[in-house]
């Protein structure tokens, strides 16, 4: 047990200071002279053992009334090791512009308010705590060690504002199983080593705007399985290493907008997320591919300058999409136009291999804002695309289907083909004379008539069978209209079947 006595000057002020919650100042006034991270050369006059900090937050001197009893400490250093583990604190504790020698080890311990900022620590060992209350790091540099969170519980905020949290490890910060009834407030935080939160709850939401994570070879943001109502990486959000947001539920906005996301391999993992509104609108193509895989979206906008050379989108699904640059991509109240198709024909081309669900995802939902006719370019598409991944014969087939009727999804070409042919044939066979089959019986030779009976297959008009050509060349014409005609007519057959089939 600790004796007056035994208390240096500055101990001494903060053990009065205690009882009525009063802020002892050490600082001098000197910016370079009361810099944290050069606070291992401040002397005895500005040194407080840990040793006093515990004994105050265990209870130490708390018998006085007349006040809220509180730590608040201002430019010290703080010698020994600040152990805490398992402690019910039940006052405020407020560290600002501190040196801390040695890491804060909160295990397990149950706590009101803890604000440690302008501070410098190695390390942060807050793992099972309670907090009833915020954990204020803003400003902060933590270094030389992580910041532990995993499966703690508060009831307020993380504030990691403009803070710098280094690891020699892989993960400057830990948080597994973190959950917040508020969230954390992540504004322009700076990390070496990865942030880690699978499967936390944050009510409030994850905002990381223009923060930046370093784990080159590694992950940045590990988030898979995280609930939260908002996750904001955007305005100038950097990621050196890939961001993963596995089975990710967030009830409203996730966005990229101006991030720049450069993980190699899988830049972007979204597989299976929900997610209400997502924002890709990144400030340059990723490095590595984004991974889309059976993520649910109820609104999804995204800009040509952020697609990666890949995006696996087997399985995406969502309710509404568009660009972000909608002066060009789309009409008045964001209405797609043509032009859109083909760009979004792209984007879904970037998906490796041939997988249907894209384009008849894409294709959906062109109906259902009523645009039909982009649906069916989409599904002509779709078409062709899987050509590519058939046999010579079912090729060959499909060029056919493609050349006459546009698979079934532009039947108005089966009309183009049989007027050219139609016009050809009555051309041709309209400068020459045939010879009657039995001369004087039989209709007269007309051939416009003529030429229509050859590429009708079923019935007849009665001149196919009446007239033949003693001139080969117009016999073999004869003989390919027929073909033609057949070709035609089982393609369109093939193609509207296939057509009244999907719908």
């Amino acid at each position: 047990m600790l004796s007056y006595d035994e208390l240096s000057p500055p101990e001494r002020e903060l053990w009065d200071a205690f009882p009525e919650g009063r802020r002892v100042e050490l600082r001098t006034g000197m910016p370079e002279a009361d810099a944290p991270a050069a606070g291992a050369r401040w002397g005895p006059e500005r040194t407080v053992r840990a040793a006093v900090v515990a004994a105050l937050l265990r209870g130490a001197n708390d018998d006085r009334s007349g006040g809220v009893a509180a730590l608040r400490l201002a430019g010290a250093r703080i010698s020994g090791r600040l152990d805490l583990s398992g402690v019910e604190i039940c006052h405020t504790f407020s560290l600002e512009g501190c040196r801390l020698d040695e890491p804060v080890r909160l295990h397990g311990a149950t706590t009101r308010t803890i604000e440690i900022t302008d501070s410098w620590v190695p390390g942060i060992y807050a793992e099972l705590a309670r907090i009833e209350g915020d954990l204020d790091l803003r400003r902060s540099a933590v270094e030389g060690g992580p910041l532990i969170l995993v499966n703690a519980r508060m009831a307020g905020n993380l504030l990691l504002a403009d803070a710098q949290v280094s690891s020699p490890e892989e993960w400057a910060v830990l948080a597994g199983g973190l959950a917040l009834d508020g969230g954390v407030f992540a504004r322009r935080l700076t990390t070496r080593g990865g942030l880690r939160l699978p499967g936390a709850r944050l009510f409030s939401g994850l905002f990381l705007q223009a923060a930046r994570l370093e784990n080159t070879e590694g992950v940045a943001l590990a988030a898979g399985g995280v609930t939260a109502s908002t996750v904001e990486c955007s305005q100038g959000f950097t990621a050196q290493g890939s961001v993963r947001l596995r089975r990710a539920r967030i009830e409203g906005l996730l966005t990229f907008e101006g991030a720049r996301l450069n993980g190699d391999g899988t830049a972007l993992d979204c597989v299976a997320m929900q997610v209400g509104d997502f924002d890709y609108t990144a400030a340059a193509p990723l490095s590595g591919l984004v991974d889309l895989r059976s993520a649910q979206v109820t609104s999804y906008q995204d800009s040509e300058r952020s697609w990666p050379e890949k995006v696996l989108l087997e399985g995406f699904t969502y309710g509404t999409i568009r660009f972000r640059d909608t002066s060009s991509a789309a009409g008045e109240g964001g209405t797609p136009i043509s032009d859109e198709v083909a760009r979004r024909l792209a984007w879904v081309r970037r998906n490796p291999g041939y997988a249907p669900q894209p384009y008849e995802q894409l294709a959906g939902w062109y109906r259902r804002i009523g645009h039909d006719d982009d649906a069916r370019r989409v599904l002509l598409a779709k078409q062709r695309h899987r050509r590519r991944t058939l046999s010579v014969p079912a090729r060959a087939w499909g060029h056919l289907l493609d050349v006459t009727v546009g698979y079934g999804y532009r039947p108005w070409l089966a009309g183009v083909w049989l007027l050219a042919l139609t016009l050809l044939g009555t051309l041709v066979f309209g400068t020459h004379s045939p010879t009657p089959v039995k001369p004087g019986e039989g209709v007269p030779f007309q051939p416009l008539v003529y030429t229509l009976d050859l590429l009708i297959p079923i019935g007849g008009l009665g001149q196919r069978a009446g007239w033949y050509w003693s001139n080969d060349g117009l016999q073999w014409l004869a003989y390919l209209l027929i073909a033609f005609g057949w070709i035609l007519t089982t393609a369109v057959i093939a193609g509207v079947t296939r057509t009244l089939q999907k719908n």
